[in-house]
C-alpha cells in the first residue's frame, strides 16, 4: 500500500498539494475505512458518518471542502441528503461525490437533479478516488479564493461609494447622475491643522488626520448621513441623499455639534489646538460618479457652494447655516440673531450661528 500511495503522489500533483477536509458518508464501516486510510495517507483530513442525518450535522457545525456520499443509505438515502444540502444557500456550493454500484442511466441523471457533482464507482478504485477528490478540493478552493476577491472588492466599492450606488453600478450603470431637491450639506474645516503639519514629521500629519477623520466617519454613520469626501483638512457630509425624509438637516446639525465636542477630546488626548469652523445649507443639489479608473461619488450645485462660503466666511469654533437650513431647525435648536453676509454670488445673505440644542 505504501509504495502505491508513493505511485499516486506522482501521478497527480493537484492533489499532493490540494490537502483538506473530506467527510465520508457511508453506512458501512468497512467502506468507511476504504475510503479514510488513503485520503489520510495523502495528507487529508478525514470525518466520517453513519448516515444522512449524522452528515448533515458535521456538515452544519463544519463544512468539509468536499463530500463522498454514499447513495444506498436506510432511512436517508443520498439523494435525499444531497437535495437538502443544495437548498441551503449555506452548503449549496459544496462538492459532493455520490458513489454508487448503480450504472444505470437513469440513476445517474437523478443523481445530478439531485445536486452531484460527480459519480464514484462501486467497487471503489482508490486512484480515481484520489485524483477526483484533489479536483474538487481544488475547484473549491479556487470558488472560495473568488468569493473573497470578490466580497473584498464590494467592501472596497461600499467605502468609496453610497450603498445604493455601489449596487448601481454593480448591476452596470457607468452614468449615474441624480438630481436631489432637498439635501442639507455640511462643510467642516479643521482650523490650525495646516500650521500643525508644518511642525511636525508626515507620518504623524496622516495619523493624527486618519485618527481625526475616523473619529468623523464614525459620528455620519450614527446620524444616517453619507460622506462625501475629504478635501484636505474639509470634510463633507450630506443628508438626504439616500431617503427622502424630512430630518436630514437635523441630523446635521446633531452631527456638527458632535463634531465639535469629538474635536475637543481628540485635542485633550494629542495635546493639540485644533479647532472646527462649519458650514451648512439645505436645497437642490446633483448627485453622480465621475471618473473612469479612480470613481468618485460627489455632489455639485448652489447649494454645495453655498456651504462652502458659509464655512469660509464663519468663525473659529462656530457653525454658520443658510436661512433655508435655519427654517429646519428654528424651533428645535438655539441660534444667535440673524446676521448679513457678503458672499460670492449673495448680496446681503441671510445666516445664522447654530448655538446649542433647545
Amino acid at each position: 500500500m505504501k509504495n502505491e500511495m508513493t505511485d499516486l503522489k506522482s501521478m497527480d500533483p493537484v492533489a499532493s498539494t490540494s490537502h483538506g477536509y473530506v467527510l465520508v458518508v457511508d453506512d458501512e464501516e468497512q467502506n468507511r475505512a476504504l475510503l479514510r486510510d488513503p485520503l489520510e495517507a495523502r495528507g487529508y483530513e478525514v470525518a466520517e458518518a453513519e448516515n444522512g442525518m449524522e452528515a448533515l450535522q458535521k456538515i452544519a457545525a463544519r463544512p468539509p471542502d468536499v463530500i463522498l456520499l454514499d447513495l444506498m443509505m436506510p432511512k436517508m438515502d443520498g439523494f435525499e441528503v444531497c437535495r437538502h444540502l443544495r437548498k441551503d444557500a449555506r452548503t449549496a456550493h459544496l462538492p459532493i461525490l455520490m458513489i454508487t454500484a448503480l450504472s444505470e442511466r437513469g440513476d445517474r441523471l437523478l443523481g445530478i437533479h439531485a445536486g452531484a457533482n460527480d459519480f464514484l464507482n462501486k467497487p471503489i478504485d482508490i486512484h480515481d478516488v484520489i485524483l477526483r477528490v484533489g479536483n474538487a478540493v481544488y475547484a473549491k478552493r479556487l470558488r472560495d479564493q473568488l468569493l473573497a476577491e470578490q466580497l473584498r472588492s464590494e467592501q472596497l466599492l461600499l467605502n468609496i461609494l453610497p450603498k445604493p450606488i455601489a449596487e448601481r453600478m454593480k448591476n452596470g450603470e457607468t452614468n449615474i447622475a441624480d438630481n436631489h431637491p432637498d439635501v442639507t450639506v455640511l462643510l467642516a474645516n479643521l482650523v490650525g491643522f495646516t500650521t500643525l503639519s508644518a511642525h511636525i514629521v508626515p507620518e504623524q500629519v496622516v495619523q493624527l488626520l486618519n485618527e481625526i477623520y475616523s473619529a468623523f466617519d464614525l459620528l455620519t454613520e450614527k446620524h444616517g448621513l453619507e460622506k462625501i469626501k475629504t478635501i484636505g483638512d474639509a470634510y463633507m457630509v450630506a443628508g438626504g441623499l439616500s431617503s427622502s425624509g424630512p430630518d436630514h438637516a437635523e441630523a446635521c446639525a446633531e452631527l456638527a455639534l458632535d463634531l465639535q465636542e469629538e474635536i475637543e477630546r481628540l485635542n485633550q488626548e494629542y495635546n493639540t489646538s485644533i479647532r472646527l469652523r462649519i458650514g451648512m445649507s439645505t436645497g437642490p443639489v446633483i448627485a453622480g460618479v465621475i471618473g473612469r479608473r479612480r470613481f468618485a461619488y460627489d455632489i455639485w450645485g448652489e447649494t454645495v457652494n453655498l456651504a462652502c462660503r458659509l464655512e469660509a466666511a464663519g468663525e473659529v469654533g462656530k457653525i454658520q447655516i443658510a436661512e433655508s437650513t435655519h427654517e429646519r431647525l428654528k424651533n428645535k435648536y438655539r441660534f444667535a440673531p440673524e446676521h448679513q453676509l457678503e458672499v460670492k454670488g449673495h448680496e446681503n445673505l441671510a445666516a445664522y450661528w447654530l448655538d446649542k440644542r433647545a
